[in-house]
């Protein structure tokens, strides 16, 4: 009897209140979808961080004839005696895990299968191409130090770390990250307040049933629980409806994006997440639900 007293106070409770109701739901799954989104974003970079900064070298240049590099001007390629040197000062360094030797066939062959420029295709010689040592790093963030003590030495004509070619990019996914998650942080806010107005406008359009059911002796839970199992139900199916975006945002954009991922987004993460932006919606709605009743229905 009791509950079904309580679902039918909820029924009228979202019928009186229908247009507030829709107004929580929408902003329910749009601040879900956001934080949904911030967070698969938060995910992908994570991964792929993980991913290069385990591969991230250093590519030791060395001289060819001709180059314009400050280090070589005045001066003929490398020669073998300075490449074996340089290689043993290099596999002398303690952070140092591996090191390997790129010949100029090697490194025009590499270049050819990522440049797509025909022009500079037919235009470019192996002989063009510099000779390099990749080196391989035990902590990647000792490449300064690393840098610092081979550069000058004979027969190199620059060095490039290949971590602060990543960083402006990961640079620019962490902004497209924090500004996601802040966004979506300022829809739960919002839909925080929406919700205790519609709990509040709620509560005064009943407040003659209220009146009676303090009256007969009702409990203060049992007077409240109406209300938070509307917010409980405008949660839920604001969480279903992040749920559908994310899905949809996952194979429209992170699905067509992820043949130039080397660590792709995976449905186990999405799942994840859903997972959790619903508990979360849910959470604030019957928060807010409970927290506004009892600051604004007397009992």
């Amino acid at each position: 009897m009791r509950a079904n007293f309580i679902f039918s106070e909820v029924w009228i409770g979202l019928r009186r209140n229908l247009t507030m109701t829709i107004a929580v739901i929408v902003t329910v799954a749009v601040g879900m979808a956001l934080l949904g989104v911030g967070l698969m974003i938060n995910s992908q970079v994570t991964s792929l961080t993980g991913y290069w900064t385990d591969k991230v070298e250093l590519s030791v240049y060395l001289c060819t004839k001709g180059s314009s590099f400050e280090a070589c001007r005045n001066r003929s390629a490398a020669t073998e005696d300075e490449k074996a040197k340089l290689k043993q000062t290099i596999q002398g360094i303690p952070d140092v895990e591996r090191i390997e030797y790129e010949t100029q066939a090697e490194a025009y062959k590499n270049w050819q299968a990522t440049e797509g420029n025909q022009v500079l295709l037919s235009i470019t010689k192996v002989e063009d191409m510099p000779e390099s040592f990749r080196v391989k790093l035990k902590d990647p963030d000792k490449a300064p130090a690393v840098i610092a003590s081979l550069q000058g030495q004979p027969g190199v004509s620059n060095i490039i770390n290949q971590r602060d070619i990543l960083q402006s990019v990961f640079g620019f996914m962490g902004k497209l990250r924090t500004m996601a998650l802040g966004v979506a942080f300022l829809m739960l806010f919002a839909a925080t307040l929406l919700i205790g107005n519609t709990v509040r406008l709620s509560a005064y359009n009943r407040r003659r049933e209220t009146g009676i059911m303090r009256l007969v002796g009702a409990s203060n839970i049992y007077i409240q629980l109406p209300f938070v199992m509307e917010g409980l139900i405008a949660g839920l199916i604001g969480g279903v409806l992040a749920a559908v975006l994310l899905i949809v945002t996952k194979v429209l954009i992170f699905e067509g994006i992820q043949t130039y991922m080397a660590a792709p987004l995976g449905w186990d993460t999405v799942a994840g997440i859903i997972t959790g932006t619903m508990a979360v919606g849910v959470l604030i709605c019957v928060l807010a639900s409970f927290i506004t009743l009892r600051r604004y229905l007397r009992v």
